[in-house]
């Protein structure tokens, strides 16, 4: 409390910084795919220079969301509760462990406003070369949503960034 009542405390940076420490962990997690990758004999293409831009679109969904979330825990304190169960829901309505192509062809464009499916297809594609038919609009439909979810998220934020001291 006593942090985020001091005045030239940029509350940004919390939300911010659980964001970004994922970063690190994404890090490792692609060496340890690399070495995989090498090992079990698959090939890089030239797609692979897509996942920085991948990384950054991840990154500004997360944001997005995380604003979101960080602005409605202050508010409402059962968000803390809620989050790990809305992580898990939204684990399986992304295509992780599936490909969004075993998803029915009438249902896909409905599919790809979840913002992560384009996201996760687009790494498929880029490390596995394996892509689905709508990519494409997949990633632009995840791209429009991400840049929703972070400009309406700041805003948000921002708005309730005034109450934050009072509530907690």
């Amino acid at each position: 409390r006593g942090l985020i009542t001091k005045v030239y405390f940029p509350r940004l940076v919390v939300p911010l910084s659980s964001v970004l420490s994922g970063v690190v962990d994404f890090g490792i997690s692609l060496l340890v795919m690399i070495g995989m990758m090498i090992y079990y004999q698959t090939p890089l293409t030239w797609a692979v220079f897509a996942v920085p831009l991948l990384v950054i679109l991840t990154l500004v969904i997360a944001l997005g969301v995380g604003l979101w979330l960080a602005a409605l825990n202050v508010l409402y304190r059962d968000v803390g509760y809620v989050l790990p169960v809305l992580t898990q829901l939204w684990l399986f309505l992304s295509p992780v462990g599936y490909s969004s192509a075993s998803i029915p062809e009438n249902l896909q464009l409905l599919y790809a406003f979840n913002p992560m499916t384009g996201v996760i297809e687009a790494f498929r594609w880029a490390m596995l070369g394996e892509a689905t038919a709508i990519l494409g609009l997949q990633i632009v439909i995840s791209v429009v949503v991400g840049l929703i979810l972070l400009v309406s998220g700041m805003f948000f934020f921002r708005r309730m960034e005034r109450t934050f001291a009072d509530m907690i």
